[in-house]
């Protein structure tokens, strides 16, 4: 006799959390990128460049860091942003062997247009949950991250 597979949700209620999370965040990537394409920029660059917005100049190491890309790939969207006139490079003047990326004129332009847009287009879809929810999901989405990069981090330690 063979075995039926139990679906997600019998599975464990962590296992269908996890499941509708991963689609929710694919529905709000799609939404999210649907936003910005009219200006002919990527998810990728779009979160450089937002970064930039909202941080200030970084340094490329900082850039990754934060993004979570290889050192290749932040090389080459820099190198894409930076051939597109949104981006300058300079040496960190207390590291000179570190590289800081800067938005130009036309960069900050660029990613306050399509920042504005984002923003609109998150309040849209979040606007299916009051803003009491929307503040409990964001407080419950930070505490399972937080737990789940801690056990990653111990896990990876041992």
């Amino acid at each position: 006799m063979s075995k039926i597979r139990k679906s997600a949700s019998e599975d464990s209620p962590g296992v269908h959390a996890w499941l509708i999370l991963m689609k929710a965040h694919r529905a709000l990537t799609k939404h999210a990128e649907n936003s910005f394409a009219a200006l002919e920029i990527g998810l990728t660059d779009f979160v450089i460049l937002e970064l930039l917005l909202h941080k200030g100049p970084q340094k490329v190491s900082e850039i990754g860091r934060r993004v979570g890309l290889t050192s290749g790939a932040i090389t080459a969207a820099i190198d894409r942003s930076e051939k597109q006139g949104l981006v300058v490079r300079g040496f960190d003047a207390e590291d000179r062997r570190s590289r800081v990326v800067t938005l130009t004129a036309e960069g900050r332009t660029l990613i306050q247009k399509a920042f504005a847009r984002h923003s609109d287009a998150m309040e849209d879809a979040m606007s299916a949950l009051t803003t009491s929810e929307q503040r409990t999901l964001a407080a419950l989405l930070k505490r399972v991250g937080t737990e789940a990069e801690a056990k990653t981090r111990a896990k990876s330690e041992s």
